[in-house]
């Protein structure tokens, strides 16, 4: 076969694709069928309530489609089971996935473009089948966020001073750590978003590539080719970078490398799965980084976790049990002015039109950030205890998560249940 013949038989494949997405994402026509399913207006209303997932799932009689918003699935829509099969299909041949495979998971990767807000969606696909019928799971990731920026984050005064005063430094690396779900991704992009690329090389290691800055060179991973974090980030030493994002540190190699980097003249940033501040430094020690290179280069630790946000037009005020009040109030009294005049918001059960009767609207981040110092170094090198070293960090100035919640309960932003349900009483 020639050349040309592959490039007719490629274009003809392409315009085959278009035109199907182009119908599935049309308006019905009077002779479609009465199982038509709006996809589109899925989506949309998806990207309305900013919903971070969308869920098809089967049962026996009806097929469910529910929205994940700010961690809670809710149901969107239950339509008849006879639709299972054509939305399924639709999808499959949207993100031209195999129609026929019902017996195996499929994964796939799509761009979305809302009509109605205009906004550029990535979406990520994967289909697995069930008992009933194949369920599917779609993430939904806004290319660019005008909003990842350090002053919509929520940082504390206190904290922002810490990480101000390190972004101006030429060398250091800086991790970011908790689970999954707890926007860590969020608080890197915020950070990446104060440089100006005019005397900066800014270089990524992403899985998957989630924002978009313009001025920054985006990588995605592609761990199907057996080349893994260690191996992209070796070869993008060689890039002259000035500021390194690695998406996430999972073993020795890609730490060591990290850590070596950020001590030979590049800033590094990256994620680490630790429950808390101090232990991420544990953390790294069982991942063979000598703890010399540890403080050498170390000096920001950003632990987080993503709780909801009170909705502001429909919250109530309340008087806690005085107990609790005298508790809360002993923990944070040294960081507020004014203890007597605290006042405490808790969600109203009826909600409102603002919020779509959720209670709650959009998130709030609550973050410790351990900043190391000379006491804090002298400790690791000692191998002292994760006590030891907690105890000194808040001696250090450090505000603990819990401490950063609370403060922003009598800031009005969150309610104490929800400090409670997302960090334990």
């Amino acid at each position: 076969m020639q050349i040309k013949d592959f490039l007719k038989i490629s274009k003809a494949e392409n315009e085959v694709d278009n035109q199907a997405a182009n119908e599935i994402f049309s308006e019905p026509s009077q002779s479609q069928s009465g199982d038509w399913f709006d996809i589109n207006g899925l989506f949309s209303a998806a990207i309305r309530e900013w919903a971070s997932d969308i869920h098809i799932e089967p049962d026996e009689e009806t097929l469910k489609l529910r929205f994940r918003v700010d961690w809670k699935l809710s149901t969107h829509k239950t339509i008849p089971q006879s639709q299972a099969a054509p939305l399924i299909a639709r999808l499959k041949v949207l993100w031209s996935l195999k129609i026929d495979e019902k017996r195996l998971p499929q994964d796939w990767k799509a761009n979305y473009k809302d009509a109605i807000t205009g906004h550029d969606i990535d979406l990520r696909i994967n289909i697995i089948p069930t008992i009933y019928w194949e369920k599917a799971a779609i993430r939904l990731l806004k290319k660019e966020n005008e909003w990842v920026d350090l002053r919509t984050i929520w940082i504390l005064p206190m904290n922002m001073v810490k990480i101000k005063k390190h972004l101006q430094d030429n060398y250091w690396l800086c991790l970011v750590v908790w689970p999954t779900w707890s926007g860590k991704s969020t608080t890197l992009y915020a950070m990446l978003n104060v440089f100006d690329t005019n005397d900066k090389n800014i270089s990524t290691l992403e899985d998957p590539v989630e924002y978009r800055i313009k001025w920054v060179n985006h990588t995605q991973i592609n761990p199907q080719i057996w080349f893994n974090f260690a191996d992209w980030l070796r070869s993008l030493l060689r890039q002259d970078p000035d500021i390194i994002m690695v998406w996430e540190i999972r073993d020795p190699e890609t730490a060591k490398l990290a850590v070596e980097a950020s001590i030979t003249g590049h800033q590094v940033f990256s994620t680490l799965h630790a429950n808390s501040s101090v232990n991420s430094i544990q953390r790294l020690v069982n991942l063979w980084v000598d703890p010399l290179l540890i403080t050498s280069s170390l000096k920001l630790i950003i632990s987080q976790r993503l709780t909801r946000k009170l909705c502001n037009h429909c919250k109530i005020a309340y008087k806690p049990e005085e107990n609790i009040r005298e508790k809360v109030l002993k923990r944070i009294s040294r960081f507020i002015s004014n203890p007597d005049e605290m006042i405490f918001y808790k969600s109203n059960e009826n909600g409102c039109e603002h919020c779509n009767s959720k209670w709650y609207k959009w998130r709030t981040w609550v973050y410790e950030i351990l900043e190391m110092t000379e006491w804090l170094e002298k400790l690791i090198l000692s191998w002292a205890s994760k006590t030891q070293m907690e105890v000194q960090a808040i001696w250090d100035w450090m505000i603990t998560i819990k401490d950063d919640a609370l403060i922003k309960v009598v800031l009005w932003e969150i309610s104490l249940e929800e400090v409670f349900s997302v960090l334990g009483n």
